[in-house]
């Protein structure tokens, strides 16, 4: 394995955390090398399969929901050569509107409205509508 000057210091300091703390390293069943990073998150090395494919731990895809159908990822490459891998779910064509920016300032308006008590229960669809009608002929 060869490594450049700038990874060289990191992946030091990787396997001296790594002999530190044996509960947290170790190989997975698919014989995986799981091992904490320098900032302390988690870490798994992962064969690169020829084409750049490779798979992602079951626990790993499970915690962040990558094991739905339409799942992605986001692929980022920093300037200072990090590849970041964020999940992302797909969203039906029909649904966008929920999650555009506006809708989801109105959400948290409406949670917070929910939180504060500032709302009105009807006992029918009918008294609801009768409510809506109320509203609308005193503006």
């Amino acid at each position: 394995m060869l490594l450049d000057g700038f990874a060289a210091p990191r992946y030091t300091a990787f396997m001296k955390m790594d002999r530190q703390d044996e509960g947290v390293s170790g190989r997975t069943k698919t014989g995986q090398v799981r091992a904490r990073t320098v900032d302390d998150r988690r870490a798994v090395y992962i064969g690169l399969q020829s084409r750049g494919v490779f798979a992602l731990p079951a626990d790993v895809r499970k915690r962040h929901w990558l094991d739905e159908p339409g799942a992605q990822l986001r692929v980022v490459e920093r300037d200072d050569g990090v590849i970041e891998l964020h999940p992302q779910l797909a969203i039906p064509a029909d649904q966008t509107w929920f999650w555009t920016e506006r809708w989801q300032a109105m959400e948290v308006e409406a949670d917070a409205d929910v939180a504060a008590g500032r709302l009105t229960r009807h006992a029918s669809g009918e008294a609801f509508l009768g409510h809506l009608d109320a509203l609308r002929e005193s503006s």
